[in-house]
């Protein structure tokens, strides 16, 4: 009687190779899973990223206190209700006390609420700058990046030309062009240094779309070229350029607080902004560096929590960094 027949066998060689084999097999098995967006997956790892929670925390509360400061602020920003401990010689600067959380500056204005109601124009300077120049960035890299040919070689050679100057120096050109200095001067000066970054990077975009299989097969199917441009190719080249209008952000405040120090922004005092606070500061930097602290310490807690959301925001979006 044959001793490998029966349920009581031992495994030969063969049955155990057998199972390895298997084993190995079904350890490679893939779960069928449904496939997820590119939007839903990038949110999934920036709520748990600890640097896009702290950004996007901090721009939260800046957009938030921007907009109801007015209502909030303890004291009216053209108001000076400490005028009368105001004395040139020996208390240029009155310091904090009950009702006047950080103080005075040297007119007797009330620190804190010129701080509040300053942090509404700087965002109105930030957002709209970066929306002009998102907006004719936009304009200009579509063209480029749609037509091609020469109109691409005359766009890409002005911005070329914008892009050998500093952009801190090309505003500072565009501002001081103004016959009077004043909020939009100051906005223009800015979004304009923005123009050449935002259509740089989607005229890239847009070749890359060029290329892809699904403007391809709408060509094939003898889609128009503009419905092509504006339904396929451009909507699909703005991710890059959307992140890059969150760090833009950053620079915007940035160069606006610088501008407004150098004088070239609003001169109304009756609407506070950081960097013109920056620039009346100066006077007393070594009586009361504070006037000068505080301001310079709100504009570079709101540019890092932009920095830190935009930066997040690209990682999560870039293929490479999700592998």
């Amino acid at each position: 009687m044959d001793d490998n027949t029966g349920p009581s066998r031992r495994p030969t060689l063969g049955d155990r190779r057998k199972e390895r084999i298997d084993a190995l097999a079904t350890a490679g098995t893939v779960v069928d899973e449904p496939g997820k967006s590119l939007l839903r997956s990038a949110w999934e790892r920036l709520r748990r990223d600890p640097v896009f929670l702290v950004g996007a925390a901090i721009t939260l509360v800046f957009v938030v206190l921007a907009i109801i400061s007015p209502w909030i602020a303890p004291w009216d920003v053209t108001a000076n209700p400490l005028i009368d401990k105001v004395r040139p010689q020996s208390n240029p600067v009155p310091g904090p006390e009950p009702g006047h959380l950080l103080g005075a500056d040297d007119r007797g204005r009330d620190l804190f609420s010129r701080l509040l109601v300053g942090s509404r124009q700087t965002l109105v300077v930030g957002v709209f700058a970066t929306l002009l120049g998102l907006l004719g960035g936009i304009t200009l890299g579509a063209l480029a990046g749609a037509i091609g040919g020469f109109v691409d070689t005359v766009v890409m050679r002005i911005v070329d030309v914008m892009l050998s100057f500093p952009a801190l120096l090309l505003a500072f050109t565009i501002a001081s062009l103004a016959r009077e200095p004043s909020q939009w001067t100051l906005i223009i000066a800015i979004a304009t240094t923005q123009v050449p970054i935002f259509a740089r990077l989607l005229r890239g975009s847009m070749l890359a779309q060029r290329s892809s299989d699904h403007v391809l097969a709408a060509r094939s199917l003898g889609v128009r070229p503009r419905a092509i441009v504006f339904r396929h190719m451009l909507p699909n080249a703005m991710g890059p350029v959307i992140v890059q209008a969150t760090l833009s952000l950053a620079t915007a405040i940035i160069e606006a607080a610088a501008l407004s120090f150098l004088g070239l922004g609003n001169p109304d005092q009756r609407q506070p902004e950081w960097g013109q606070m920056l620039g009346l500061a100066q006077r007393y930097i070594s009586e009361a560096p504070h006037l000068a602290f505080y301001p310079a310490g709100c504009i570079i807690v709101v540019a890092l929590g932009f920095t830190l959301m935009g930066e997040s925001l690209r990682e999560a979006l870039d293929p490479k960094s999700r592998r």
